[in-house]
C-alpha cells in the first residue's frame, strides 16, 4: 500500500530499549500514540505561538498549531502514499519543546547556552529523558530535523513532510491572527503571495499543500517547486517585518524575556527549589534549571515570576 520510498515500521531503526511489538499497532503507531497522551503535548495548550496571553478565544494557541501542522502532515502523506502514521507522530511532538512565549522565550534561553537554543532539541530530551517514551528512531530524527534551521535535515520523507506542514501551517494561521489583531490587512500581503496561493486562509493550505505534492510526485522526492518556495520564503521574511517582530509586540517580547532570564538565574541561585522531577544527577545545575523553565506554560511562567518578584502584601 505505500510507496517504494516510503518509511516501513518492519524496517524501523528501533528503539533505545527493546520491547514487545504491539499486537493491533505499528511501531509508528505506538509512537503517535504515546505522544498523544504525552503531559508535554498537552502543555501546549497554554503557550504561545504569535500572540501572548491573547484576550480572544480564536486565536491560535502552540497546541492547535500543532494539530493544524498533524491535519497538513497527514493530508501531504496520504497524497503520496508514504507512512502517515510516522507523520502524524512526529507532527505531534515537533513543538513540545517550546519554551514559554515562543520564539521569545528561546532567545531568551540562547543567552545562557553556547550557541543557539533549540526547541527541536529540547522536544527530544523531553521524549528521551524529562518525560521518557522510548520512541522509534525515526520518529525524533522527524521531531529534531523539523526546523529548517537545522542544515542536517531528516532521513524520511514523513520528516521531510512535516518540515513543509509545519511552515504551511504557521504562515496560514499567523496571517489570519495578525489581520484578527489589526496589525495587517489583506491589502497589505505581498501581491506575489496572493497570485501564487490565492485568498489567505484556507485557500493558502490548499494551494501550498498542492504544490508540495506535485512537486513530489514529479520529483521524486519531498519538494516544492523553487520558485514557489521562493514566493513562501519571502512571505516568511515579510511576516518577521510585519508581524513577529513589529515595533507594537517589543512590549510584550521585553516583558517575556525579562520573565525568562530571571526565572532561570533565580533557580540557578536556589536549585533545591527545582521540582524533584526536574533533578537529573546526570545534568548540569543549568540543563537542570533550563528543563524546568522551557517547560513551563506562559501564565505558569508569569504566575511563578509574580510569586518571586512581586509578593503579596497579605
Amino acid at each position: 500500500m505505500l510507496a517504494p520510498g516510503a518509511t516501513r515500521s518492519s524496517a524501523t531503526g528501533g528503539r533505545l530499549e527493546n520491547e514487545q511489538p504491539d499486537a493491533y499497532r505499528t511501531a509508528f503507531e505506538v509512537d503517535r500514540d504515546r505522544i498523544a497522551f504525552s503531559k508535554a503535548l498537552r502543555r501546549l495548550k497554554h503557550k504561545t505561538q504569535v500572540f501572548m496571553n491573547p484576550e480572544g478565544d480564536h486565536y491560535v494557541t502552540r497546541l492547535t498549531h500543532t494539530l493544524k501542522v498533524t491535519h497538513i502532515g497527514r493530508r501531504i502523506a496520504r497524497a503520496l502514499a508514504v507512512n502517515e502514521a510516522l507523520t502524524e507522530a512526529i507532527c505531534l511532538g515537533h513543538d513540545v519543546g517550546h519554551s514559554p512565549f515562543g520564539h521569545t522565550g528561546e532567545e531568551a534561553l540562547s543567552e545562557f547556552v553556547d550557541g543557539e537554543w533549540r526547541h527541536s532539541e529540547q522536544s527530544v530530551r523531553i521524549f528521551e529523558v524529562l518525560e521518557p517514551l522510548n520512541l522509534t528512531w525515526e520518529v525524533l530524527d522527524g521531531i529534531r530535523a523539523h526546523s529548517w534551521k537545522v542544515t542536517d535535515g531528516p532521513t524520511t520523507p514523513e520528516g521531510a513532510i512535516v518540515r513543509y506542514a509545519d511552515r504551511i501551517a504557521y504562515l496560514a494561521h499567523d496571517v489570519d491572527d495578525a489581520i484578527r489583531a489589526g496589525l495587517l490587512d489583506e491589502a497589505d500581503l505581498p501581491a506575489d503571495a496572493l497570485e501564487a496561493f490565492g485568498e489567505p486562509g484556507t485557500g493558502w493550505i490548499d494551494s501550498m499543500v498542492g504544490h508540495v505534492i506535485d512537486e513530489s510526485l514529479e520529483t521524486g522526492e519531498i519538494a516544492m517547486a523553487p520558485a514557489t518556495l521562493d514566493v513562501m520564503h519571502d512571505l516568511r521574511s515579510f511576516m518577521f517585518d510585519r508581524v513577529y517582530l513589529h515595533p507594537t509586540m517589543e512590549p510584550e517580547r521585553r516583558r517575556a524575556r525579562e520573565i525568562v532570564r530571571d526565572l532561570v538565574k533565580y533557580y540557578l541561585d536556589n536549585l533545591d527549589e527545582l521540582p524533584a522531577t526536574y533533578r537529573h544527577e546526570d545534568a548540569d545545575p543549568l540543563d537542570q534549571v533550563i528543563d524546568y523553565v522551557a517547560g513551563m506554560t506562559d501564565r505558569y511562567a508569569i504566575r511563578e515570576h509574580d510569586s518571586l518578584y512581586r509578593p503579596s502584601m497579605f
